[in-house]
């Protein structure tokens, strides 16, 4: 089996073209998520480092931890967040991250992954393993709007309208697993954010 047959349907790292074009700030979106400075944070599919290195960024004195399952992208990502001090990287798959990491991360996110996962409630299960008390999950999703609604740069992007999730969707499926969403953040043009809390 290959990297790719491996990754999460529909979840392959986009053109950066249009990726650009559609999240121009980046930091924003890492500041409107409650990242906060001195926290400890894993970016999981971190893909090429783009939100990676806006999380080092913010949190300063503390750290950002990217996961992805392809060595190619965690490269890139190195390479984008060349002299950052505090930026670590995983290779592995997101579903054992109870076994990857120690029980002492302030906050999990993932962006533009989710919808791929085939169980959504298992991979919470094993975020809310690695999370301290109290510690945040987000997630960064496509609104359920049709594809050819979602265009960039002229033409359709995002997945399949069928993958895409709703918050209230999202909500029921993470909520299981030991959090309760603390606050919904819109993502213009196409997004939200749904920040979760752990409970257990």
């Amino acid at each position: 089996m290959t990297v790719q047959d491996s990754m999460f349907p529909a979840t392959a790292m986009p053109d950066k073209d249009w990726w650009h074009a559609l999240w121009p700030n980046p930091d924003r979106v890492i500041k409107a998520l409650r990242i906060e400075p001195g926290m400890k944070v894993v970016d999981l599919g971190c893909g090429d480092g783009y939100f990676t290195a806006a999380i080092a960024r913010h949190v300063g004195a503390g750290r950002v931890i990217g996961l992805d399952l392809d060595p190619v992208m965690l490269e890139q990502a190195q390479a984008v967040c060349k002299g950052m001090t505090n930026c670590s990287w995983l290779l592995g798959d997101a579903m054992a991250l109870s076994r990857l990491l120690d029980p002492s991360v302030d906050y999990a996110l993932i962006a533009n992954t989710f919808h791929g996962v085939p169980d959504k409630t298992a991979l919470a299960r094993e975020v809310a393993k690695v999370l301290n008390p109290n510690g945040r999950f987000a997630i960064v999703n496509w609104h359920p709007l049709p594809r050819e609604q979602t265009t960039v740069l002229g033409q359709p992007r995002g997945p399949k309208t069928t993958m895409r999730m709703s918050a209230e969707q999202t909500r029921m499926v993470v909520e299981p697993a030991g959090f309760r969403l603390e606050k919904l953040v819109e993502l213009p043009p196409y997004h939200y954010g749904a920040v979760f809390i752990r409970t257990i």
